[in-house]
């Protein structure tokens, strides 16, 4: 009888000739358990999913709740669902008055495709901007925007018009012009290693949007929701954008994203032609309910103002010669290191003494710090003594 493992190299699609192969049978709080009953610490929140950790109760209610009424009914947009609804009017509530309009769909990467297209259609302009060293999904519009030339060169040719400019450099917004659909940016870019831009740049990108007609798509898919020490990214900045995109953290652990927008610029997805986005199953109405619930709770239990002080004490303790840099905003950190093999042998010690963290896409050599933001103060400590052991001992 082959074992769970054996199944999961034989029948499960693989991304790596190199697998983790770890296999959890139950998660709860920041911690995910093997079969064994050996606890991990999810240091890195399922890659900026589990911003409530793991089977936050409340939000386990909704779902049973929810499952207990209905799950998909019609194609998004054309049944009124009391989920869909309600966790619309919650996030338009503490959202910029602008940002009045909210498509949901599946993922992080269709919220991009969503937009992309919004975009061209609300201009009538077809060329955008990127940034080098972007990430904003793996879907083909979205690695059109892919700002790594080694991860896209196998899929040639990818959407044309797409132009790249340098992350927090001035000099390159005169790059933007009247031929400009949209510039998309991640507010802080994830998979670059956490770069965190200036507001002078960002207000002066905002400024040269304005200037030539250009709408301006902020990602915050990993950045939002209380993960860089406020409720999304841009409040950092001082700017509003014209469509915002959210996933990972929106859902509360199911898969949700959305594109948002104004009314003004959203409804023009409706004529010429009819239908101009659709989706089957965005916006899912158990995972709507999940993620309202996991939205409720990130407001009423105040986690986000703890944020900013769980950042000093993880850049107090990790301190150590070998560390370059620790790059970041709130919990969502980079641990830099001079090499990716040094970084990657950390990162195994880590795991193997129950920590789990990674590297970044476009910065390999940097160890990928984005916990749960319930983590507390004592967990921080015994999850950075294994970093620092860690460290240690592979220096």
């Amino acid at each position: 009888m082959p074992t769970l493992r054996q199944l999961f190299l034989a029948n499960n699609a693989q991304t790596t000739n190199f697998p983790l192969l770890l296999e959890f049978e139950r998660a709860e709080g920041i911690y995910m358990y093997n079969s064994e009953g050996k606890a991990y610490v999810d240091l890195i929140s399922g890659i900026g999913v589990s911003n409530l950790g793991h089977s936050n109760p409340y939000v386990i209610n909704a779902i049973k709740q929810q499952l207990d009424k209905y799950m998909h009914l019609m194609v998004y947009g054309e049944y009124v669902q009391t989920p869909q609804v309600r966790f619309a009017e919650k996030l338009v509530s503490i959202l910029p008055p602008i940002l009045q309009s909210v498509y949901f769909t599946n993922s992080g990467a269709e919220a991009v495709e969503g937009a992309l297209k919004l975009a061209k259609r609300y201009t009538g302009r077809q060329r955008i901007v990127a940034f080098e060293n972007s990430y904003h999904g793996s879907t083909h519009g979205a690695l059109s925007i892919m700002g790594n030339e080694e991860f896209k060169q196998a899929y040639r040719p990818l959407l044309p018009g797409v132009d790249f400019i340098r992350y927090n450099n001035t000099a390159d917004l005169d790059l933007i012009d009247n031929q400009t659909a949209c510039v998309i940016i991640e507010t802080v870019q994830g998979e670059a290693g956490v770069r965190v831009p200036d507001a002078e740049y960002m207000q002066a990108l905002r400024a040269r949007c304005d200037e030539t007609g250009t709408l301006l798509i902020l990602d915050e898919i990993q950045a939002a929701f209380g993960r860089t020490g406020k409720l999304f990214a841009f409040e950092h900045f001082g700017i509003v954008p014209d469509i915002l995109l959210l996933a990972k953290a929106l859902g509360g652990g199911m898969p949700v994203g959305a594109f948002i927008s104004s009314g003004d610029i959203m409804s023009s997805l409706k004529e010429n032609p009819i239908l101009g986005h659709i989706t089957t199953f965005g916006g899912h109405p158990v995972c709507c309910a999940s993620g309202l619930a996991a939205l409720e709770v990130l407001l009423n239990e105040n986690l986000i103002n703890t944020v900013a002080e769980k950042e000093t004490l993880f850049r107090s303790i990790l301190v150590h010669p070998a560390i370059r840099e620790i790059r970041g905003a709130g919990l969502m950190l980079a641990v830099e290191f001079e090499s990716f093999e040094h970084n990657k042998k950390i990162i195994d010690r880590c795991i193997d003494q129950g920590v789990i963290t990674d590297w970044f896409l476009h910065c390999s050599n940097a160890m990928r710090i984005a916990p749960p933001l319930i983590i507390t103060p004592d967990e921080i400590k015994k999850a950075c003594s294994v970093i620092m052991e860690a460290i240690e001992h592979c220096s």
